[in-house]
């Protein structure tokens, strides 16, 4: 099998607020010279102020979705990054409305990511207007090792500060990839 038909590996960066997800899925995308599919919330978000609908969560869950299948064409080395993913959506659905849309979840089961790393919260809080838990770091931390569980994902959690947490995410990553 020659490199462009190999299958692409997909790779999870997930966690709760102010973990370091961006960053971390834009260096790893870098070290692997392929396409980091960025957080669509993030655009989505900006004039929302905070307040959300059900219908607003739908549609970022279709955005972060076109976002990512945009993008793969432009994947390289057989590897794709995501900082984040659909669950996010779910995890959001969930605490702010008490449930999730059926074709959120149906979803979730059938989009399949070879390896997740999970961002742990032991960064400081740093303040961003899309943020909006600060007090509720370690229940979303709790919530992501239970929908990570639940998907029966293989994962890691990432921890540590500055380079540190860059380098222990990219050894992590190889490992993974190495026992694909």
């Amino acid at each position: 099998m020659n490199d462009t038909e190999k299958k692409l590996l997909k790779i999870a960066v997930v966690g709760p607020e102010s973990t370091g997800k961006s960053t971390i899925a834009r260096y790893l995308a870098e070290q692997y010279d392929t396409v980091c599919v960025p957080e669509y919330a993030r655009y989505y978000c900006k004039n929302l102020h905070n307040n959300y609908t059900l219908q607003d969560e739908v549609n970022m869950f279709y955005g972060q979705i076109a976002l990512e299948e945009a993008l793969i064409p432009l994947c390289r080395n057989n590897i794709m990054v995501a900082d984040v993913t659909i669950m996010t959506i779910k995890i959001w659905c969930d605490h702010l409305f008490g449930n999730t849309p059926p074709e959120v979840k149906n979803e979730i089961s059938r989009r399949h990511y070879d390896f997740y790393l999970l961002m742990d919260i032991d960064l400081p809080w740093q303040d961003d207007p899309l943020r909006d838990f600060p007090d509720q770091r370690e229940h979303f931390m709790e919530v992501w090792k239970r929908e990570l569980e639940d998907l029966k994902a293989k994962y890691a959690i990432v921890s540590g500060l500055g380079d540190e947490r860059l380098e222990k995410g990219l050894v992590l990553l190889k490992n993974s990839l190495a026992s694909q």
